[in-house]
């Protein structure tokens, strides 16, 4: 199976050891296990349950009591509903060899999440992207979807919060995207590693897999609760769909480890600590972003609306690549290029780190800025 290179992935991989200040991060900061103990309160009888914990592989489909700690993050769903995986990289990639066939009639917004186009692609499916437009606020065209969906069109897959741009589909324009997929039958999937970090209200917005009887959604323990380690993902969907993607998952996953579950049950039941946590420092860096810009004649965006990460539109004569090695090299501080988003031109800004990182990255950027500009 012939498949692209992983853009953003590569260069992650390439760069991420080698920087200063990581400003292409798209976690909100890590919390350490004794942070979570501690929220958990479990420092005293944490080590009692692991130290009982036979190594034997984990319950197939995912421990009773994460699956029930997830069910909290939906309106309709039931742990039967509920698929444990490694990661929310693991669940997309499930859920596209699931349901995907060579021929097949595909469409995913871009710029997303690689997986979302690649994947497909891979298989031999026939792709449609659905690009996302500043001048939309990075929102889709749903004329323009209404316009690509056909009768055989089998899925459809979105972001939501958007990855790069931070844009956020609000209820009713998700439900609109209901009906365009429901017209034709086609699966919708929704990627929302990064629900829960709207910058207003609550954080989170509504999940597809509640808004549609074909509706899948996918998410993680590494974004909004900062906790990439435990490598843990799920699928949330309808039970049919689940019983075929375990056709697939027995390949490649048996289950999830007993200890990445356990940690992440313990996180999704004192989910509101963490969840203050991280949309205290997504909505207090965002500002310190916006009032960054406000400043910087040589940058402008779309402010984001949720998730972690922002698209900046730069005014240099430069490709995307050239100038974040170059700031890398001159200033140690690391941004994605947009060329391994296909978003050539901009560039992808992760502001949840340390705020003093953030601030500190963003003044060495400004400097690079006025050189570059001035030369």
């Amino acid at each position: 199976m012939d498949i692209r290179p992983f853009g953003v992935e590569m260069w992650m991989n390439e760069f991420e050891t080698k920087c200063d200040l990581n400003l292409a991060e798209t976690c909100v900061e890590s919390i350490t296990l004794g942070e979570l103990f501690e929220m958990a309160g479990q420092h005293n009888s944490i080590l009692n349950d692991l130290s009982a914990m036979k190594m034997t592989y984990g319950a197939i489909e995912g421990s009773d009591r994460l699956r029930d700690a997830i069910c909290g993050l939906y309106e309709n769903q039931t742990p039967e509903n509920i698929l444990t995986t490694h990661g929310t990289i693991g669940a997309n990639s499930l859920v596209h060899q699931t349901l995907v066939a060579r021929g097949d009639h595909v469409i995913s917004v871009i710029p997303t999440y690689q997986q979302h186009y690649s994947i497909p692609e891979s298989i031999g499916a026939e792709i449609e992207l659905l690009h996302l437009k500043p001048k939309n606020a990075f929102l889709p065209d749903l004329d323009e979807l209404r316009a690509m969906v056909r009768p055989d069109t089998r899925l459809i897959a979105i972001n939501n919060p958007n990855n790069p741009t931070g844009a956020l589909m609000d209820r009713e324009m998700l439900e609109q995207i209901v009906e365009i997929a429901r017209s034709a039958g086609a699966w919708l999937l929704c990627d929302e590693v990064y629900r829960g970090t709207d910058q207003i209200g609550d954080g989170f917005t509504a999940a597809i897999a509640d808004l549609y009887e074909k509706g899948i959604s996918t998410a993680g323990m590494s974004k909004a609760y900062s906790l990439a380690g435990l490598r843990v993902g799920w699928i949330a969907g309808p039970k049919d769909m689940l019983h075929d993607v375990m056709i697939h998952r027995d390949y490649n996953t048996i289950s999830v480890g007993q200890v990445d579950e356990l940690l992440a049950a313990m996180a999704l039941e004192n989910r509101d600590k963490i969840l203050d946590r991280a949309q205290r420092i997504t909505r207090e860096n965002l500002q310190s972003v916006e009032d960054w810009i406000a400043q910087e004649p040589l940058i402008s965006w779309v402010k984001p609306k949720s998730g972690t990460t922002a698209l900046l539109k730069y005014d240099l004569p430069m490709s995307s690549r050239e100038l974040c090695v170059t700031l890398l090299q001159e200033d140690g501080v690391m941004l994605t290029p947009g060329s391994a988003m296909d978003m050539e031109g901009w560039l992808r800004l992760g502001y949840t780190n340390p705020t003093a990182d953030l601030k500190a990255g963003l003044e060495k950027f400004s400097g690079f800025l006025a050189r570059h500009s001035a030369a």
